[in-house]
Formats: C-alpha cells, structure tokens, sequence
C-alpha cells in the first residue's frame, strides 16, 4: 500500500474516534487497542500526522485545466 492509502485510512480512523468521543463518550482505539499507552501515542501521532499531510496535500493541490 501507498503512503497516502495509509494516510486517508488514519484520517478517517482519526474522523471516526472523534465522533464517538463527541457523540457516545467511547474511546474506539483505547478500547480497541486496550489502553497500551505506548501504542496509542503512536497511533495517535499517526492519526495527526495524517491530517497535517492530508491538509498540506489539500492546500497544494493544482487543479488540471
């Protein structure tokens, strides 16, 4: 897989967990990863990296004529 595969996947991962903090209180990758506090900051890294890519990549885009 390609990095901006990986990327999109972790962004929607990222959309995901907020909106079951926001609307269900649930923590979806604490409880999937069960709360290995190593694992989750990288997890949680990725995730914000991942959107700062995504909105570099969004921002940068030059539109074909």
């Amino acid at each position: 897989m390609k990095l901006k595969t990986f990327s999109k996947w972790f962004v929607i991962i990222g959309a995901l967990e907020v909106g079951f903090m926001g609307v269900l209180k649930i923590d979806l990758i604490g409880t999937l990863l069960g709360g290995i506090p190593f694992l989750l900051t990288i997890v949680y890294a990725l995730i914000g990296l991942s959107g700062i890519w995504g909105a570099y990549a969004m921002l940068t885009n030059k539109k074909k004529k």
